[in-house]
């Protein structure tokens, strides 16, 4: 059964199979748009900033947890790191816990990069949600987590930037 809902008074709204999909992929294009712009001082961008929330918010114990953590294959992570590294905003020190390994920690510097960067992107997601009421603003970013857990455990290995490469 196809659902119908008042989008605006005096308006229907028609679910129409594969609607779903075009409508995740211009949300993600404008956000990716205004994503971009929020993190253009961070260095490799996107990724760059993926990598140092990361290390901030969630701390993995050492680099090849950071690239499962994020899906980076641990190559691509290895090169994207050195870019990290060369800017000053992140350090690899041994493993506490096992000295073959290394951990990544941000630096001052970096953490104060990151932290005009969330602002910025903080300012991006609201510019996006803009249109739609506060409730449902927080509405839709609680059900696309629920949503993306929902993906990432169905599908462990799956790289969210080979689906942006492909869309």
């Amino acid at each position: 059964m196809i659902e119908r809902r008042q989008a605006h008074p005096g308006s229907t709204v028609t679910a129409v199979p594969g609607d779903l999909g075009w409508h995740l992929a211009m949300v993600l294009r404008g956000y990716q748009t205004r994503f971009e712009d929020a993190v253009d001082q961070m260095p490799a961008g996107i990724r760059g900033f993926q990598v140092l929330s990361a290390v901030v918010h969630k701390d993995p114990p050492n680099q090849q947890a950071l690239g499962a953590h994020l899906a980076i294959d641990r190559t691509v992570l290895t090169y994207l790191l050195d870019t990290l590294v060369a800017a000053g905003v992140v350090e690899r020190v041994p493993d506490p816990a096992d000295r073959r390994a290394r951990k990544i920690i941000a630096t001052d510097s970096g953490r104060d990069i990151l932290a005009a960067c969330e602002e910025r992107v903080a300012a991006a997601e609201a510019d996006l949600l803009a249109g739609l009421e506060r409730e449902d603003a927080q509405t839709i970013r609680i059900l696309i987590g629920q949503l993306a857990r929902n993906v990432h455990r169905a599908q462990p290995g799956a790289s969210p930037c080979e689906a942006m490469d492909n869309l």
